[in-house]
């Protein structure tokens, strides 16, 4: 499936054009409580929208929940067109679940847990990204949590069928947000280059993302500039695109159960096992490689990551990694989040395995995957 993309600030003005183009009457537009108004994008889209009946739909948590999505879609269903994901991932991951859940017959949890397939394509959908880190308004999946189990929906349907990425609404991301995201992107890039789907494509957006990322990170965060914000939407943006073909990897696998347990955001968790992991890698071996191109391939691939990191080993990189974490203003100190051994047993026991399939050297015990957070 492929997708319209608008790039550049003041690109939400295309909405307009967009709902005309497609003939939209009823739209269904999925945000944050405060994101439409604080972003901008309220104002800008208020005169729009006078011509069309608007539906809001911002009663879901950060970590979309199947049953908001059901209450989500039992309001869908009353007519509705076109949908619209103002936010962050997680109000852009709401949009294509309700969206496409809507357009199946059979109860949501079937496709959810894959004991059904997607066929029927939604309404077209317009995502809109405030953060920059996500890159959901360049994927096929949409993370969904059912009594707190992290759920991945996969189907090419789910790309939205226009990505706006306006830099401008992104400024008024806190420090805390603009930290974990940041280290979101920097996370996927790193994780879809090593990860066994990799390919020639999906690594030129990884090399890209991680160079705009690394040069951009710092002064997205501390200086909340224009100019950094915008480079780091746009690595968002092909991290995104990365993983929409190689899909992510450990340091993923692993943080969902640690958002899920200890409420910390998304990009944060990721990045507490990102360092590790890469280390973890580059000591892989034939009997434990899980890439099809073999050990001598992963362990290139590592090296390369190394280089693109500015680093001259995975143990430098590892503490280059951390430093950064640090530097945007995340805490990364394990037994100051309050995650002491137990907990990290207990993380490692209720890892998801889907993510994990991907890395490219295989964890042939708990203790391997435990050995990441060291």
């Amino acid at each position: 499936m492929r997708q319209n993309e608008f790039f550049g600030n003041g690109s939400i003005k295309r909405i307009e054009g967009i709902l005309k183009e497609e003939g939209a009457k009823k739209i269904f537009l999925v945000t944050g409580k405060d994101i439409y108004a604080l972003t901008g994008a309220e104002k800008e889209l208020k005169p729009v929208f006078e011509d069309y009946s608007l539906t809001f739909f911002t009663d879901f948590s950060p970590n979309p929940d199947l049953k908001e999505i059901e209450a989500g879609m039992e309001l869908f269903r009353k007519g509705h067109d076109l949908v619209i994901a103002i936010g962050g991932g997680s109000s852009i991951d709401m949009a294509k679940a309700i969206n496409i859940l809507s357009a199946q017959e059979g109860s949501p949890v079937e496709f959810i847990e894959k004991k059904k397939e997607i066929s029927e394509r939604g309404a077209p959908l317009i995502a809109v990204p405030t953060t920059t880190g996500s890159g959901s308004e360049a994927t096929r999946f949409a993370v969904v949590y059912v009594g707190g189990k992290k759920h991945s929906l996969e189907n090419d349907l789910l790309l939205p069928s226009y990505s706006i990425i306006d830099p401008v609404l992104s400024m008024s991301m806190p420090k805390s947000v603009a930290a974990a995201t940041s280290m979101d992107a920097i996370c996927q890039a790193i994780e879809s280059y090593w990860s066994v789907n990799s390919t020639d494509e999906s690594k030129a957006y990884s090399r890209e993302a991680i160079k705009l990322a690394l040069a951009n990170a710092r002064g997205s965060v501390k200086n909340a500039s224009l100019e950094a914000r915008g480079a780091m939407a746009r690595a968002a943006n092909l991290a995104g695109k990365a993983i929409n073909i190689s899909k992510t990897t450990a340091p993923h696998a692993l943080s969902y159960d640690i958002v899920a347990r200890f409420g910390l955001q998304h990009g944060h968790a990721v990045a507490l096992a990102l360092g590790g992991a890469l280390e973890y890698n580059s000591g892989v071996t034939e009997k434990d490689c899980n890439d099809r191109r073999g050990a001598a391939y992963v362990k290139k691939t590592i090296g390369e990551i190394c280089s693109l990191l500015g680093c001259s080993g995975p143990s430098e990189a590892k503490d280059l990694i951390r430093k950064l974490a640090a530097d945007l203003g995340l805490e990364i100190g394990l037994e100051k989040l309050g995650i002491g051994g137990k907990d990290i047993a207990q993380i490692a026991e209720n890892v998801n395995l889907e993510r994990l399939k991907n890395n490219p050297r295989n964890f042939p015990s708990k203790k391997s995957l435990v050995s990441v957070f060291r």
